[in-house]
């Protein structure tokens, strides 16, 4: 029961308005189920949820690998604001050499998780809300979501005591939240490993329609794009968000430390080829058959036309048994090689 409260001189909330003014928390949105029922979660207890939503050079809302959630829709069904935060340069920075390392791909889930909360942690400072909430769960992921990592990226953050993780909260530690009377742990949940059994439920409870599937939600933690990502910060001081999106696309083959040379697979990326060609990158394709796009990168790339020519042919609806040509696209001027289709042999040793 609220105790009388008078206030003189002008105010637009009345005394009993003000005083229940609900408390406000700032949510980590991903998009999937997980986090759609951490924020109902604290809606059902009263709390007013603000969204934060992630992006980052490997998990962007439209790349359609896992992370492609409609998250404004989300949010829209859930009711809260959604503020987006990207992590470009930042995050290649961090990627150069991640603190706590990286996972089976190449995805360094702690520094990783560190970053997005720090984000959040703006925000909630920003608004004023009370405490950060996220859709993890114990165990559910073998590189952040074990007790250990969960405390190491709120020290990272800044956040010791401060993020609460309604769907296994009732299994860690209380947080200040639970401390000051907040929340009560009775309402916190006691979910552990990989099982959605219990998520599935909620969502019904919850009313939440079509529950999304089980995903990474980020392209780093697929360990054949974290092979090519990996060979890109190997052979590349700083890599760009242009040479990330290339990684998103395409056959890749590393020619040598300086040079990269990549093969669309069909209409799309090859569209997609032509829009990241840089000036001082080289364009081939089979002239007079369907085929990809290629695009060869790097310091010694004129040193590979042949080889180059030779695996766009391979990978063109060119016959085997006769030459084709192909059109080659540089700054300075445009050509044709003449060359025979390449075999397997000759090229899968520098396929990444």
């Amino acid at each position: 029961m609220y105790g009388a409260k008078f206030v003189y001189g002008n105010s637009d909330k009345s005394p009993v308005a003000e005083e229940r003014e609900k408390k406000k928390v700032v949510a980590l949105l991903s998009g999937g189920l997980d986090s759609q029922l951490a924020v109902r979660m604290m809606q059902k207890q009263g709390f007013d949820v603000s969204a934060v939503a992630i992006k980052t050079p490997f998990c962007d809302f439209d790349c359609g690998r896992g992370c492609g959630f409609e998250i404004r829709e989300r949010a829209d069904d859930l009711n809260v604001n959604l503020k987006t935060v990207y992590l470009g340069d930042k995050y290649i920075e961090m990627l150069k050499n991640p603190k706590h390392g990286i996972g089976a791909g190449f995805n360094p889930c702690v520094d990783c998780r560190s970053m997005m909360f720090d984000a959040a942690k703006k925000h909630m400072e920003e608004i004023g809300a009370e405490f950060i909430i996220s859709g993890e769960v114990l165990g559910q992921r073998p590189m952040s979501q074990h007790a250990p990592s969960l405390r190491t990226i709120e020290k990272e953050s800044n956040l010791v005591g401060k993020i609460v993780r309604p769907l296994s909260a009732g299994l860690l530690p209380p947080t200040d939240p639970e401390k000051e009377g907040l929340i009560k742990r009775e309402n916190l949940g006691m979910i552990k490993g990989r099982t959605r059994k219990t998520q599935l439920q909620m969502a019904k409870e919850y009313g939440i329609e079509n529950p999304p599937n089980a995903g990474g939600g980020c392209l780093l933690t697929d360990p054949a794009f974290g092979i090519k990502a990996r060979d890109l910060f190997e052979h590349t001081e700083t890599p760009t968000i242009n040479d990330i999106d290339l990684l998103k696309i395409g056959r890749h083959f590393r020619l040598d430390k300086q040079t990269k040379f990549v093969v669309g697979r069909n209409k799309d990326e090859n569209e997609m080829i032509k829009a990241i060609a840089l000036p001082r990158d080289i364009l081939l394709e089979a002239r007079d058959h369907v085929g990809p796009v290629s695009i060869i990168r790097g310091k010694n790339a004129r040193e590979h036309l042949d080889f180059a020519s030779s695996v766009t042919l391979r990978y063109s609806d060119a016959p085997k048994d006769r030459p084709g040509v192909v059109s080659v696209i540089s700054e300075d001027a445009s050509e044709e090689i003449t060359t025979n289709r390449a075999s397997e042999g000759d090229y899968l040793k520098f396929r990444i």
